[in-house]
């Protein structure tokens, strides 16, 4: 106790534990959906964990990578399989969250004001981790993704005046060679990850001033919350956090010890060749769906190239784009429609990504990419039909 009395004179311990934990509270009214946030930050913690023994024998260079991962770390490191099938899964997995996560949000209404900031810092959160997966898909310098990282890049020449020198900078060369490796390396082990856990930690902060949302989307004061409608976050609600995580790591470890394939593309076990072309390039699952956007527009490369683009960024307006003074989905009988068309939408393009782009396929990618599109134009004119209903009810 003295020591923690010590510590509490120069750094307000007792006051952090109040503000982050035992004096937080959250909406009864919240059903698992919303531990998603703390299982983000369990499979990021399973990723740096896992990725940082895989560093120890891991070569960024292009002559060495691939035997390095594929033959150092799988035959030869004890446990090594281990660890590259656990930050594999991980990888996967998190995205699937990511997914959850945001699709919650959504259809709650969690990026309503006054959570704007949470809503964009998660968005940006969602970027960098996207950004984390691309660079990451490289290092084992596979056959795939060394063609998706060609393909990825190439986009970038489109940039009006500054496009063609922006790729070479990118790449550090004219195509993806070993100088690619190495910056894709630096971003993924060092820069990226630095930025997730600084807009993490903002992230976090927004959220606590603010305060959770709820399925009902009636905002709570600080005071109903503590005096009957809300649980503390610690000890109460994290004790349902810790079964959901259980329930979720028992799921996670049955993927790494008998699933683990899906997480790994067959071609991507043949070394990267610059010479052949593979018949159908595509990236990882979790960028089919933006993928197929860009690749929906095939008449046009230019339109293509902005769809994608804006596929990306779109959702990060989502708290301008729907001005409805009602929150949650549970009350909003035709955004709920759209949110579940949307939400199949999104599974259909993701499968489209990993078929050819020809004949039939070709035209459903780009009527996918419309009904994509579709949901984010809507919400203002939903917006002004559940106005006009409000009002007309007074």
């Amino acid at each position: 106790m003295k020591f923690m009395d010590w510590l509490d004179e120069r750094l307000a311990v007792r006051q952090l534990i109040k503000v982050m934990l035992t004096e937080y509270y959250v909406p009864k009214n919240i059903n698992f959906l919303w531990s998603f946030g703390v299982l983000i930050m369990v499979v990021f913690a399973i990723l740096v964990v896992s990725g940082i023994f895989l560093l120890m024998y891991y070569k960024p260079d292009s002559h060495l990578a691939f035997d390095s991962v594929n033959k150092t770390i799988m035959m030869d490191v004890e446990y090594g399989w281990l660890f590259r099938h656990t930050h594999a899964v991980a990888a996967s997995i998190m995205f699937l969250v990511l997914y959850v996560h945001m699709a919650r949000g959504i259809y709650y209404g969690s990026f309503k004001a006054p959570r704007e900031i949470v809503w964009i810092t998660g968005y940006i959160l969602f970027i960098l981790m996207a950004a984390t997966a691309f660079t990451g898909y490289l290092l084992p310098w596979g056959q795939m993704s060394y063609w998706a990282a060609q393909t990825i890049t190439t986009l970038f020449e489109k940039i009006p005046f500054i496009g063609p020198d922006l790729v070479v900078w990118i790449r550090g060369n004219y195509i993806v060679e070993d100088a690619t490796l190495t910056r894709f390396f630096a971003l993924h082990v060092v820069f990226l990850p630095l930025l997730l856990i600084v807009f993490t930690g903002i992230h976090l902060y927004a959220v606590r001033i603010v305060g959770s949302n709820n399925e009902d989307g009636i905002e709570l004061t600080k005071e109903e919350k503590k005096h009957g409608k809300g649980i503390p976050f610690w000890p109460v609600f994290m004790a349902k956090e810790f079964f959901v995580i259980s329930v979720f790591l028992i799921f996670f470890f049955y993927l790494v010890f008998y699933q683990y394939k899906f997480a790994m593309d067959p071609i991507n076990f043949t070394p990267a060749d610059y010479l052949q072309t593979p018949t159908h390039i595509y990236p990882e699952w979790y960028f089919l769906a933006f993928y197929e956007v860009l690749r929906g527009f095939f008449f046009s490369q230019n339109l293509g190239l902005i769809a994608f683009v804006l596929s990306m960024f779109i959702a990060a307006f989502l708290p301008w784009l729907d001005t409805s003074p009602i929150r949650s989905g549970n009350h909003r009988p035709l955004y709920k429609i759209l949110f579940f068309i949307f939400v199949a939408d999104f599974v259909f393009l993701t499968i489209l990504g990993k078929l050819p782009p020809t004949g039939l396929y070709a035209w459903l990618g780009f009527a996918g990419s419309l009904v994509y599109f579709a949901f984010f134009f809507a919400l203002p004119i939903i917006s002004r039909i559940e106005k006009k209903k409000l009002e007309g009810g007074r």
